[in-house]
């Protein structure tokens, strides 16, 4: 059986959660295999929001196994956090949630050494979310790292320290000031934590579960546009967010990719630094973001706000190899006059082009729209694709033209019911 990748097209918080909730029933697996706890999935159903930052999005299911992959970052403090928080919907965490000994663990120093970065950047910040995320990543490629598998080493103590060392004397020379002490004791108390769960050679049993006809679901955090070689670079995250991460993140073979669904908002929003050719600055990027509730689930930060982006989505549809396109939050342009898309870009030489450019921050001038009316209509209570206005009909079948793919779900609000299939 192949395993199905679903990930975000555009700069992350496309509403991956609720979809791989909606999609789930459809399989037995789901696997998360990039990012840490900077993600937020936020899932509603039963009238109750939930948000998952490192927990794969199937974890509401009974019969659903969940791995968390070498792919991601953990933070051992934040796990402990999501299972408490988790504890009352009386999920059997023994037979549902398994994380690869290969995963790499963040440590307090990593989170300190973040901010300290951040801070020694000034005007030049990326807008991390402080979380160790970077700082992890980059001890993984420096082939310095620590994984979920070292926690039951007998030296896993003494190795901890001999790399602590190496970021104290980083934040040192940053002369960055810090308490650790207090920091250390949650850490070790949730190492001890992580022992009683699943700790498995992950890519043998999901590898297992392929041979064995198991439907599985790859789970991606933030999204394409934030990709570390193919997003907006050095405004990106620090992990393969695209298909390609899907193989590398779990151990699974590109021949076993099966269908990739590109998942993306009827607009567009960024959090953090970096370029965003569709931003509004205005009271209709506003209106987007109250309407919206575009506030990060992770942080709270207020999101950038702006009119979808052809080039940008064509881009991400072409390096993911996208089979079919989910639209999420549709219902948040119910109340637009005019509802504008960003066809092409104008380069600073003057030249127009519908590609995205090497570096968007310096060779775009300006987006080029093109305007459709707007539906003015709740689009919430809409069950079938015959019960939307005419206006969205349309404003569906431009988006699928332009990009020779079709959507095949829209999603008309937050809770499960809302939710089209086309």
């Amino acid at each position: 059986m192949a395993v199905d990748v679903l990930l975000g097209l555009q700069w992350g918080d496309e509403g991956k959660g609720k979809i791989v909730d909606f999609l789930s029933p459809s399989y037995d697996v789901v696997a998360r295999f990039q990012g840490g706890p900077n993600a937020g999935h936020t899932l509603e159903f039963d009238g109750i929001k939930h948000v998952l930052h490192q927990i794969p999005s199937g974890i509401f299911r009974s019969n659903i196994k969940n791995y968390i992959g070498n792919g991601v970052v953990l933070d051992p403090v934040i796990f402990r956090k999501e299972i408490n928080a988790l504890e009352k919907f009386n999920i059997d965490f023994k037979k549902n949630l398994y994380l690869y000994k290969r995963t790499q663990i963040i440590l307090p120093t990593h989170r300190l050494l973040d901010a300290a970065f951040e801070k020694s950047k000034a005007d030049n910040k990326i807008g991390s979310t402080l979380k160790g995320i970077g700082p992890a990543y980059a001890d993984k490629i420096a082939r310095q790292g620590m994984r979920l598998g070292d926690i039951i080493r007998p030296d896993f103590k003494e190795r901890y320290q001999n790399l602590v060392n190496q970021h104290i004397t980083q934040l040192n020379n940053l002369h960055f000031a810090f308490e650790l002490e207090p920091l250390e004791k949650n850490f070790f108390d949730a190492i001890a934590f992580l022992k009683d769960f699943n700790l498995v050679d992950g890519e043998f049993q999901i590898n297992k579960d392929i041979l064995d006809n198991k439907k599985i679901l790859a789970e991606g955090a933030q999204g394409s546009l934030l990709d570390i070689d193919f997003g907006s670079y050095p405004f990106v995250t620090s992990s393969n967010t695209m298909t390609a991460g899907a193989c590398t993140g779990l151990g699974v073979a590109p021949k076993n990719i099966g269908k990739v669904y590109g998942i993306f908002k009827a607009y567009c929003t960024r959090v953090g630094s970096g370029p965003f050719p569709t931003e509004l600055n205005d009271a209709t990027g506003e209106m987007m973001r109250k309407v919206g509730n575009e506030f990060g689930s992770t942080t709270g930060r207020p999101r950038r706000c702006g009119w979808l982006d052809i080039p940008a989505l064509k881009y991400a549809i072409m390096i993911n190899g996208v089979s079919e396109l989910l639209m999420m939050k549709a219902d948040v342009l119910d109340d637009f006059e005019t509802v504008k898309i960003c066809t092409h870009y104008i380069l600073k030489d003057g030249s127009k082009v519908d590609y995205l450019p090497f570096d968007l921050q310096t060779e775009i001038q300006e987006p080029v729209f093109v305007s459709l009316n707007g539906w003015k209509s709740n689009l919430k209570n809409a069950k079938k694709y015959s019960d939307f206005p005419k206006a969205f009909a349309d404003y569906i079948s431009f988006i699928e033209k332009e990009l020779s793919l079709k959507i095949t779900l829209v999603s008309t609000g937050p809770e499960r019911q809302q939710t089209v299939v086309l």
